[in-house]
Formats: structure tokens, C-alpha cells, sequence
């Protein structure tokens, strides 16, 4: 149930995002917000302690939000997720808007698994291959994995393209019985 919370609180902050056309600005100012949320141990026991009063909530947050000079739209954003009694949501709720956002600027997230490190060229080359082939924007994030033999796994949304050795070696099994 909290995730069905967190996207549609993600999704009302991406529409106004959109609406003000400061898609950008606004998850920088949400992720600004959460490191100093994350950094402070007195900032998060204040907001997600419920003893104290939701008018000091919003306080600080009204304070921190002028001298982090964050948009209107965050700050907004911040004292709805006081008044719900929310902000232990906060994080999930960071990572549904980013995944709400992208698709509405449509970008697609992938995740790179290969069995050594990729140089910048082969990066580079992958994710224009991987854009042609999905008509989006790609932002890739690149692991290792030395347990495959070689090539690379890459999952872009529920969609996997699986090119590593082992598969490939697996088709070509297949491929020799069927013959």
C-alpha cells in the first residue's frame, strides 16, 4: 500500500513539475532536500517525530526551504507531506517521482550488467544503441558482474535484452538440438 502512496503523491509532484515547466529544477530541489534530510538526524526526528506540532514542522521546513532557495512547487510539495503525516515517505516517495518524471519526459532508466568494466566509448555506443532501439532517452547505470562470461544483461523496464556468452552459448544449444 505505501507504494501505491508514494507514486501518487510522485505523480502530483511530477504534474506540477511539468505544468511549471521546471521538471528539472524540481528534482534537483526534492534531491537537495533529501541529502540534508538524510545528513541530519535533527532535521529527520523533527519531521518524523509526531509529538511535534505540524506549524513547527512546516516552520522548518519553511526556513530550510528559503536557504536552500528551493523552487515554490518543493516547498509546497513538503508542508502537504507534513500535513498527511508523510514525510517518513520521503525517500520512496523521491524514487517515484524520479521514475514518474522520466516517463513523462520519456526517459527510460537501464541497467547495464556486464562482466568487466565498460570503457566510456562502449558506454557511450550502448546507450545510443539502446535509445534507437526504445525511441527514449536512456540513463544507464553500469555494473559488473564477474560471474557472467562476457558480453552484457540490460533491463530497461520490465525488458530484458540478454547478450551475454552464456545465453548466447544457451541459444546456440538450443538452436543444435532442434537440427
Amino acid at each position: 500500500m505505501s507504494e501505491a502512496v508514494a507514486s501518487r503523491y510522485a505523480a502530483a509532484l511530477a504534474d506540477a513539475a511539468m505544468n511549471e515547466a521546471i521538471a528539472d529544477r524540481v528534482r534537483s530541489d526534492l534531491n537537495a532536500f533529501v541529502a540534508a534530510f538524510d545528513e541530519s538526524a535533527e532535521l529527520r526526528n523533527a519531521l518524523e517525530t509526531p509529538v511535534v506540532p505540524p506549524e513547527l514542522k512546516r516552520k522548518i521546513v519553511g526556513e530550510l526551504a528559503q536557504r536552500m532557495e528551493l523552487t515554490t512547487a518543493v516547498r509546497n510539495f513538503l508542508f502537504l507531506l507534513i500535513d498527511h503525516r508523510r514525510t517518513e515517505m520521503l525517500r520512496e516517495i523521491q524514487q517515484a517521482f524520479h521514475q514518474a518524471l522520466n516517463a513523462r519526459l520519456g526517459i527510460a532508466d537501464a541497467e547495464v550488467t556486464s562482466a568487466r568494466a565498460l570503457s566510456t566509448e562502449e558506454r557511450v555506443e550502448l546507450t545510443a544503441a539502446l535509445e534507437r532501439r526504445t525511441g527514449k532517452k536512456i540513463e544507464a547505470r553500469f555494473h559488473e558482474d564477474a560471474s557472467l562470461l562476457g558480453g552484457a544483461v540490460v533491463r530497461v523496464g520490465s525488458v530484458v535484452y540478454d547478450g551475454s556468452v552464456r545465453e548466447q552459448l544457451t541459444r546456440l544449444r538450443e538452436q543444435l538440438e532442434t537440427e
